[in-house]
């Protein structure tokens, strides 16, 4: 069974061939991770038509690299950019309460108190995120939702972090923010809603070049070009933003992590929070992932020079992850705890001066001088109001007729109330990722139960849901199943061996 919101090969190749005999579209968005999926979203969910083009897959970029969290700005706070951090916990709010609750929860945060984090840094941390929680009232979201920060004693830190060490512990402070089940399932829940819309949705699909009126496009594929003429266009292609339109100056920004088993830290049951010797307000995470993984990072480190498609977490980051993270641990880490690394680039616009980790991540939506839009900066919480802004800037300069935005309160595919959720009959695994289509991953094996079984090094992932990528979620080859529909790829040797599932559900779904 297919709908709207469903992305495949056939459709790929139907929208390209309608593309190519059109006569034009109200807006084309080139870049499909978080912030141009989002701009397809709100655009096609405002009446106008919609084309959104990657020259690779779904969040292929930046949007699959962050550390998962739906985060309510206290960084921001720290710094004393307060617009900032409200729009953050609004946002989140909306993500958690309205359009994603599915893909988020709520995850604790433990800062362990040693001598050095005792005093006026443990005080002004305690009263950031005292502040946090009214930021937090002040966007709408109830204790239910985010439970308020407290203090723990020396006795409760080590019930939620087994691994802390405990020599010299004082205790620690309690928080909560949002955890996104996967990033990348976020943009393709975006992607998918926006197809339910109307929108064009096509990967494989490289902008060679772009102006106001529209862009030459090339079919990744086959070679093929056709011209595409638009009314507006969006070039949300993020750090690759400047390939396309040469006045956007932007200062990238490398943001590395480590994965990590959940035995190295003891199987915690709440994200570690360490601070940066010299820095007030900058922390290394450990956050445990519902597969029993942990994703630990982030590092903040300036890049020159061309934009590889998929950067390297080089290994000077990966040692001040362990040491910093080691410093709280009653074990210290080691290399070889490492089963696998990865690093996103942070699209900061150039500033001219200061380090990155000094750059602001309020965003812009800038027109060139030829008529396109370009939105850059910010960060994956507020991608909607990225996506908005940028829609208002592209209709106010092409003269478009649009409704008004709808996508603070427009449920993504698979949302539904969290009442309803916890109703559903399907496996709970499921649910928290595919939400309400948790049942259509299951009808996936109605002629074969052993489809439900977990694949050869796949965290849990089942043939039926590699299977349902490849049929309504626009998964074209192995790549886009395991390294982006799921992330059994972020571990080399899980994803040698869960290689030949994806191959067979390929070959089942595009023969079947």
């Amino acid at each position: 069974m297919t709908d709207a919101t469903s992305l495949n090969a056939a459709r790929r190749r139907r929208d390209l061939d309608t593309l190519a005999s059109g006569p034009g579209v109200d807006l084309l968005v080139i870049g499909a991770g978080v912030t141009g999926a989002g701009a397809a979203l709100d655009a096609a969910s405002r009446g106008l038509s919609v084309v959104l083009v990657d020259r690779h897959d779904l969040a292929s970029g930046t949007s699959r690299w962050s550390s998962k969290l739906v985060h309510g700005g206290l960084r921001y706070l720290a710094k004393g950019q307060l617009g900032i951090a409200y729009e953050s916990a609004r946002e989140r709010d909306v993500l958690m309460r309205a359009t994603a609750p599915h893909l988020v929860r709520a995850l604790p945060m433990v800062l362990p108190l040693y001598p050095g984090m005792a005093g006026p840094r443990a005080a002004a941390t305690r009263i950031g995120m005292a502040a946090g929680d009214l930021l937090r009232t002040a966007a709408g979201t109830d204790a239910g939702t985010l439970p308020r920060s407290r203090r723990l004693t020396r006795e409760q830190v080590p019930r939620l972090l087994p691994g802390v060490r405990r020599d010299r512990l004082r205790g620690g402070l309690l928080s909560f923010d949002g955890q996104l089940v996967d990033d990348a399932r976020l943009v393709l829940a975006l992607a998918r809603t926006a197809a339910g819309h109307g929108a064009r949705v096509i990967t494989r699909c490289a902008a060679e070049r772009v102006d106001g009126g529209g862009a030459r496009l090339r079919d990744v594929l086959t070679g093929e070009r056709l011209e595409v003429r638009a009314r507006a266009v969006i070039n949300a292609a993020g750090v690759y933003a400047g390939e396309l339109v040469p006045d956007v100056r932007l200062r990238p920004s490398r943001g590395t992590h480590i994965v990590l088993g959940g035995e190295t830290l003891g199987g915690p049951r709440a994200a570690i929070m360490v601070g940066v010797a010299g820095s007030a307000n900058r922390f290394v995470f450990a956050l445990p992932q519902r597969d029993g993984r942990i994703f630990a990072g982030i590092t903040d480190e300036p890049v020159d020079g061309p934009i590889p498609d998929v950067p390297a977490a080089p290994e000077s980051d990966i040692a001040f992850l362990l040491d910093t993270l080691s410093g709280a641990l009653d074990t210290p880490l080691r290399r070889a705890d490492v089963i696998g690394a990865y690093a996103g680039l942070r699209p900061l616009l150039d500033a001219g001066q200061g380090d990155s980790a000094d750059l602001s991540r309020r965003h812009a939506a800038l027109v060139s001088p030829e008529g396109v839009v370009t939105v850059v900066g910010g960060k994956l919480t507020t991608y909607r109001r990225m996506a908005e802004d940028g829609v208002d800037t592209a209709v106010r300069a092409a003269g478009l007729t649009a409704g008004p935005c709808r996508t603070r309160k427009l449920p993504l595919v698979g949302a539904t109330a969290p009442a309803a959720l916890d109703a559903l009959t399907a496996p709970r695994r499921l649910v928290q990722r595919y939400g309400t289509e948790a049942a259509r991953v299951v009808a996936e094996a109605a002629d074969d139960p052993a489809l439900l079984a977990p694949v050869p090094g796949g965290a849990g992932v089942t043939p039926a849901e590699l299977r349902f990528a490849v049929r309504h979620e626009g998964a074209l080859d192995e790549s886009d199943l395991l390294d982006r529909r799921t992330r059994i790829g972020l571990v080399p040797e899980d994803r040698a061996a869960a290689a030949p599932a994806a191959r067979r559900a390929l070959e089942a779904v595009q023969n079947g």
